[in-house]
């Protein structure tokens, strides 16, 4: 396994690779600065171009000039957490889905739905932070500052949307 800290607009933010693929993606709370190092782990360059593409592709997805990632990933996770997790892939940038919405596609409960979400060891590349609560609630979110972290995300989905739409339309 091949770590990286990175600094980001939500924070630090450390990434993990392992046999080329892209494993984890942590956001520390802002009051947490230290760095997690795990050293004495082999460096391995399959894991540090995963890494280097992480890295130039979320400054990118901050900057507002990306929209999805190409990365290989590999989450671990029960069956369950990996088709929830496949799901929310499918939400479009600048879009939200509630938890029921998930669930229903899912045939599945949305409390099941919520809690693969929590798992998700990916977050912002396998887009938790786009799924809500019904009736117009934030939902949870257990990545950095937890909600606060999720308001910045879709704040920062919304402004791009809402800015390519205006460039659309003049």
């Amino acid at each position: 396994m091949t770590t990286r800290m990175i600094d980001a607009p939500v924070g630090r933010i450390e990434l993990e690779a392992e046999s080329g693929a892209l494993v984890r993606l942590t956001m520390l709370p802002t009051k947490d600065s230290s760095a997690r190092r795990r050293d004495n782990a082999p460096v391995s360059r399959d894991d540090t171009r995963v890494l280097d593409a992480a890295e130039r592709q979320l400054a990118e997805y901050f900057a507002g000039r990306r929209t999805s990632f190409d990365l290989p990933l590999s989450p671990e996770g029960t069956a369950f957490r990996q088709q929830v997790w496949r799901a929310l892939c499918d939400i479009p940038y600048g879009e939200t889905r509630t938890y029921g919405d998930l669930a229903r596609k899912l045939k599945t409960a949305a409390r099941a739905v919520g809690g693969a979400c929590g798992a998700n060891p990916i977050a912002i590349v396998v887009p938790c932070h786009r799924v809500v609560g019904g009736g117009g609630a934030i939902g949870g979110f257990s990545g950095g500052d937890g909600c606060d972290t999720k308001r910045v995300l879709l704040a920062l989905e919304e402004r791009d949307t809402l800015f390519a739409k205006k460039q659309r339309h003049g």
